[in-house]
């Protein structure tokens, strides 16, 4: 099997042995050690850097008049909102803030008042995820959307999608400029559907007011065609650096099947892969290059993972469970073959087999 692929065939529960103890006896030294104590100076800092990034946004913006050049504030503009939506996921895991309440004011505030997604929606779905990260029928970041994660999925595809599903490793990163547009479409789609919504109103106000602070001016001051193009480019960069971001901490991981039933320590680690990088990697994904951590201790601040992070490591070489890390173009390149391996499966079966074989290479 190549280097850092990971086979798309469901794992049952007894393919991974059971580890009962392994998370108390580091969570135990984790908390000995401090590391899930707020972080408030670094927030800050972090908090104030963005916030100077949207006022150099916006004075270019005004400078910059009818030109061309304000693309390049819609995409400063795309990348500053991917910041803040890092610190908006950090608050809705509660590692920003003392309470949880007001953890979950400053979340929603920056997720529907600055970044314009639903936090209710996101909690829902995020919430899902951690607690069965990968597991069929659970996760819903492998169910099918555009992209099809697992080989049951790409194998029902039809049309257009199969024609994509076929290529859709390749076609991965280009799909990703409609995502910041696709998080819109669904947050909207929740706040609005019948289902009961914890804060609806609240949150249908905040996105109203950040589209007409956001987009009103860029209209009204920008030609229609610029201004079309600004907005453009901006959910573009948007869409891309979260994908991008994203993408590397769980796709082409082991899959759980169904019925598996696993120990926190083993689900968590094995389906996780970390980015290595330092603190350059930490301060370009928001802290999810250390995706291991994070889904072990999701409410520890960002600044504490790279020592948790050790922490981790020595019990899991103790324990035998392998420990994934890869640098970040190496987990792109993984993303993209274990998409088009999994896209295979939409592939016709009368193709001749000769084609097909030299498609795998």
């Amino acid at each position: 099997m190549r280097e850092g692929f990971r086979p798309t065939v469901p794992r049952d529960g007894s393919s991974f042995p059971h580890l009962t103890h392994a998370y108390t006896q580091v969570a135990a030294v984790v908390r000995d050690r401090g590391l899930l104590r707020r972080a408030y100076g670094f927030y800050g800092g972090v908090g104030a850097v963005i916030l100077a990034g949207f006022a150099g946004a916006l004075a270019g913006f005004i400078l910059l008049g009818h030109s061309w050049f304000q693309l390049l504030i819609a995409g400063a503009l795309g990348i500053l909102l991917t910041q803040t939506a890092f610190i908006t996921h950090e608050a809705a895991h509660k590692q920003v803030l003392a309470g949880g309440p007001a953890n979950d004011r400053l979340a929603r505030i920056l997720a529907c008042g600055v970044v314009g997604v639903s936090l209710s929606w996101w909690n829902t779905k995020h919430n899902r995820h951690h607690a069965n990260p990968n597991k069929m029928g659970k996760d819903p970041d492998i169910d099918m959307d555009t992209i099809s994660f697992v080989e049951e999925d790409a194998v029902s595809a039809t049309g257009l999608r199969a024609l994509i599903t076929r290529r859709q490793g390749w076609l991965f990163f280009p799909l990703l400029t409609l995502e910041g547009l696709n998080l819109h479409r669904l947050g909207l789609q929740h706040l609005l559907g019948r289902g009961e919504v914890k804060g609806r109103a609240t949150e249908l106000t905040l996105i109203a007011v950040r589209f007409l602070a956001f987009w009103v001016p860029v209209f009204w001051f920008l030609p229609i065609g610029m201004a079309f193009a600004f907005v453009g480019v901006q959910l573009a960069v948007f869409g891309v650096y979260m994908g991008a971001s994203f993408a590397p901490n769980h796709k082409g991981m082991p899959v759980i099947a169904r019925d598996a039933k696993l120990d926190f320590f083993s689900k968590q680690v094995r389906t996780s892969r970390n980015v290595a990088g330092g603190w350059w990697a930490t301060s370009l994904m928001g802290g999810l290059n250390y995706q291991v951590e994070h889904h072990l201790f999701p409410s520890m601040p960002r600044p504490h993972l790279a020592k948790a992070r050790l922490l981790v490591r020595e019990q899991c070489r103790t324990l035998d469970v392998p420990y994934t890390e890869t640098s970040l173009f190496r987990s792109y390149a993984i993303v993209v073959r274990y998409l088009n391996e999994v896209g295979l499966a939409a592939r016709d079966p009368f193709e001749c087999h000769v084609v097909s074989r030299f498609r795998r290479v």
